[in-house]
């Protein structure tokens, strides 16, 4: 594993890990084809192995990130407890992910409740650091303007 996907898997036994990379699911999908829309219900996650992902949410989509590093956690949505996606993931190229069924890694992290606290804290980590990205993305070109003296 590379990127975002090393990190998240970091930690976690031997054993839990070979668990892991039996449930997942190899999947390619062509430019425009879409992992997931925003509201359809939350059952996976995905590990980008090659293109790249734009993810956008809202009525007349505004990008909120665009994946493109190989490792990159696509829809940790379905991870944290909400049971519809945020954003909608559009591939740009030609794409393959490894597909991880939410219930399944439930079951496996309940296994190895060590590996999965790693797993969940690392998952928080990533989300943080992205939001923070998205925050200063959001502000760049903004300057907060000083009240004028009366």
């Amino acid at each position: 594993m590379y990127g975002e996907s090393a990190y998240l898997f970091r930690g976690l036994s031997e054993k839990t890990l070979k668990k892991i990379v039996g449930i997942e699911r190899e999947l390619s999908f062509g430019p425009g084809d879409f992992l997931f829309r925003e509201d359809e219900t939350a059952a996976n996650f995905y590990v980008l192995k090659k293109g790249r992902i734009r993810l956008s949410a809202g009525r007349k989509p505004l990008l909120a990130h665009v994946a493109g590093s190989v490792g990159d956690i696509i829809g940790w949505s379905s991870l944290v407890g909400n049971s519809t996606y945020s954003a909608s993931a559009e591939c740009l190229a030609s794409t393959k992910v490894l597909q991880i069924e939410k219930n399944q890694l439930d079951q496996v992290l309940g296994d190895d409740p060590v590996s999965g606290m790693n797993f969940f804290k690392h998952l928080a980590a990533l989300v943080g650091r992205r939001l923070v990205r998205s925050y200063r993305k959001t502000t760049s070109g903004q300057r907060e303007r000083e009240p004028k003296a009366a």
